[in-house]
């Protein structure tokens, strides 16, 4: 069975989305069309590359997360350098080793460009913060004077992925000079929206992976100091438009992954952690699929 299938931002608690993926694959769903934003736009490039579950999980196993983080080098090692640098660079980290890391794994499947995917096959979101707009890879880059099938898929995603303050943002060449993209989860986290054509419907059933509990499972933020209402703050910038369209659509496409106890920044993830998120996508997407509209009552069996 082919679907189309939209992945949601979420940092490092994207290792959910690897244990959805593969009992999907189990079930013998496979996407014609993926999207995705942050954690979620490397998933749904991955797969638009055409690996596997299995291949998949192999890559983040062999990979130090910690590699990940790679401040730069400070001519004098003082306390506060890094501090400079997130206000004269925007970013603790440069993101340098992630996009080449990105670079070799979707190189190892001939993916370099748009161009060499099939078309209309992958779609990641970032946030032009220039133009203060919502960017869409690759259709949106003919308006920057860009021609999509030569740009690099693994930039697209790196943009994708450039959490503020804590990745440096990518500064992207345009006609009109540079513009600063960064993380697509300041506008769209989870864009479900992005298959339907003008009139609101969609060529085939779209099946949504998004990192939390429903909006009838969650709790009411707790805000008693600052940070808390910072995060309460960002968090309802990020969710609010997406969670508007979730509530029109009734839900019933979506697995919803729980896993707000994990941090998205948390790069020192031991195994054991790893495991419990993949296992936590594997049981929501199981609970999921025995009551997905597009299966017989027979768990697994497709109608």
């Amino acid at each position: 069975m082919y679907i189309d299938g939209v992945f949601s931002g979420g940092g490092l608690k994207g290792f959910a989305l690897l244990g959805a993926y593969q009992v999907l694959e189990e079930n013998g769903i496979r996407f014609n069309r993926v999207a995705g934003t942050s954690a979620g736009s490397i998933v749904a490039a991955f797969i638009a590359a055409g690996y596997t579950a299995k291949e998949i999980e192999a890559m983040l196993d062999e990979i130090n997360l910690k590699t990940f983080l790679d401040p730069r080098k400070a001519v004098l090692p003082l306390p506060f350098t890094k501090w400079l640098n997130l206000y004269f660079k925007m970013g603790l980290y440069q993101g340098k080793v992630l996009e080449q890391w990105l670079f070799d794994k979707l190189a190892a499947k001939n993916i370099y460009s748009f161009g060499d995917l099939p078309e209309d096959s992958l779609k990641i979101v970032a946030s032009d913060l220039s133009n203060g707009k919502m960017l869409i890879f690759p259709d949106d880059l003919p308006e920057y004077g860009i021609y999509p099938e030569r740009f690099p898929v693994f930039r697209a995603i790196r943009m994708s992925c450039g959490i503020p303050f804590f990745f440096e943002p990518v500064k992207m060449k345009t006609r009109n000079g540079r513009n600063i993209v960064v993380d697509g989860g300041v506008l769209s986290n989870f864009p479900l929206w992005i298959f339907d054509d003008e009139e609101g419907k969609r060529e085939r059933p779209v099946l949504g992976l998004k990192l939390s509990r429903s909006t009838s499972e969650k709790k009411m933020r707790e805000i008693d100091n600052g940070l808390q209402l910072f995060e309460a703050l960002f968090a309802t910038m990020k969710d609010a438009h997406d969670e508007r369209y979730i509530s029109r659509k009734f839900e019933r496409d979506i697995i919803f992954i729980p896993v707000e106890d994990y941090n998205s920044i948390q790069f020192d993830l031991n195994e054991e952690m790893k495991n419990e998120l993949i296992q936590k996508g594997r049981k929501r997407t199981t609970e999921f699929l025995n009551s997905w509209y597009c299966y017989s009552k027979k768990p697994g069996v497709l109608i």
